[in-house]
């Protein structure tokens, strides 16, 4: 029989919420080097890779995140772009899932699924990949297989999977499957002891692997309403009216993840158990699973200087952050905000992150500095009616061709040389000159050098927001507003 291909699924739509301060809404915890080479987002692609091919990884995010993805990733050859699926909206998993099952049945209709959050540590990499063929052999015969994570401590952050021991789907090379017998939600304290001491009980990863027939199979007897929808857009796909009904259609989905929409309902479920270095990193204190040490059980780093500190997580991003005869704290100093908190109280950082959000301070959304794909901006101070930022672009690299509607922009070149359009005229800029640009006039700023092109930008007008722009031509396939 013809072993059918895998596909690699990345769900990729963080919010930014519990590695607040370092993590924002528009750069969330996949984008972070939290520990080993690379970030987290490139640190899972490359984990896949070893045994997927990369034009078979679809990674599904929103569009405010896209850009950064297409820029970390970008090391991986191949047209990237259209392996990035892009919701309108956020529903949680079930329909991240679903339209990705789409696209891969579109594209091999017997195809497995593997899905995998962007934001997990996996120490074990071999161990994964063997586990991840096993899973595979088990979804090619039609079951929903999760892998289950043995607990370590009587966490209350995770689910749980109870699986039925006394039946097994399949066992091979060490690996056994087993069908589920029940998923708990997040237990209390007491509860997750009981589950830790029976040895009866695994943490729901959230890493699942499937057909993608079956799981649209599962969906449409399970919700109905989300199969019902989606397959409204299977035959729209590759069309130009597929995203006029990809909106249509997100705003009837539930939000739900797939472990409530499908898993738990299923007779298909099957849970592997695994040793794989698991972690979610799902707070300041999870780092003490993942990261390295010193003598004295503290996470250290950045700008650090620290005396007699234990079992602390300390973090600087420039500034120098002196630490004393800390316990159990978690510090991270960023350019705009800092964090101090008790490791008991680290899953609270969320609430922390909405009351920002509620105030409409900018803090909870991104950096002062924001990387983009032609170099970076930092914003150095705004205030009512302006903003003032250092623009850096990369030698040979230039941003779009575009316009704003309410603001005007003063630019002075500090170091290299910029070339200007600005309307129907194109000139170069030294060092220590300057030049304006009126509203609603379409202007590009371009490097020509071998050096980096760093212009300070003062930005006049009733709204700064970054989506105030329209863009006619672009190097980065940005062609929409805000990109």
């Amino acid at each position: 029989m013809k072993k059918r291909p895998v596909f690699g699924i990345i769900l990729a739509g963080g919010s930014g919420t519990r590695f607040w301060p370092l993590s924002r809404e528009r750069f969330p915890k996949q984008f972070l080097r939290i520990i080993g080479e690379g970030t987290l987002l490139q640190q899972t692609f490359e984990r896949l890779s070893r045994k997927i091919p990369a034009n078979r990884i679809l990674i599904v995010t929103n569009d405010i995140q896209a850009e950064s993805i297409k820029f970390q990733l970008r090391q991986w050859k191949g047209d990237l772009g259209r392996n990035v699926l892009i919701e309108p909206e956020g529903k949680n998993t079930a329909a991240a899932i679903g339209l990705a099952a789409l696209e891969v049945i579109k594209r091999e209709p017997e195809a497995v699924m593997v899905v995998v959050p962007a934001d997990h540590v996996v120490k074990a990499t071999t161990r994964f990949l063997r586990a991840i063929q096993f899973a595979s052999e088990l979804a090619r015969q039609g079951f929903l297989v999760t892998f289950g994570i043995h607990p370590s401590r009587p966490e209350t952050g995770y689910g749980y999977i109870q699986p039925q021991k006394r039946k097994k789907v399949l066992e091979k090379g060490g690996l056994v499957g087993y069908p589920v017998a029940r998923f708990v939600e997040k237990p209390n304290l007491n509860r997750a002891k009981r589950y830790c001491r029976s040895g009866n009980y695994f943490w729901n990863s959230g890493i699942f692997v499937w057909k993608a027939s079956t799981i649209l199979s599962e969906l449409q007897v399970h919700q109905p309403k989300i199969s019902r929808c989606l397959m409204e857009l299977q035959p729209m796909q590759g069309t130009m009216q597929y995203p006029e009904a990809l909106q249509r259609v997100y705003k009837q989905l539930p939000v739900i993840s797939i472990d409530h929409a499908v898993m738990e309902h299923s007779a298909r479920a099957t849970v592997v158990p695994v040793d794989i270095g698991w972690s979610d990193v799902g707070s300041w204190r999870s780092l003490d699973e993942v990261a390295p040490k010193d003598k004295a059980g503290n996470v250290l780093a950045g700008n650090i200087l620290d005396l007699d500190s234990r079992n602390s997580v300390l973090f600087a991003d420039r500034r120098v952050v002196a630490t004393i005869g800390l316990e159990n704290m978690v510090v991270v100093d960023t350019s705009d905000a800092t964090l101090v908190c008790s490791k008991d109280r680290a899953q609270d950082v969320k609430a922390i992150v909405q009351i920002l959000k509620q105030q409409g301070a900018p803090e909870h959304l991104e950096h002062l500095t924001v990387q983009r794909p032609w170099g970076k901006y930092t914003v150095l101070e705004e205030g009512p009616g302006y903003k003032v930022k250092r623009i850096e672009v990369d030698p040979g690299k230039r941003l779009s061709l575009q316009l704003h509607r309410q603001r005007s922009e003063h630019w002075v070149v500090i170091q290299g040389k910029a070339r200007v359009t600005r309307g129907e005229e194109k000139y170069d800029l030294p060092t220590g000159f300057s030049t304006g640009i009126p509203k609603e006039t379409p202007h590009r700023l371009e490097n020509p050098g071998q050096v980096p092109l760093e212009i300070i930008e003062i930005q006049n007008g009733p709204y700064l927001g970054e989506d105030d722009i329209v863009r006619f031509q672009d190097d980065f396939s940005r062609i929409r507003p805000g990109a």
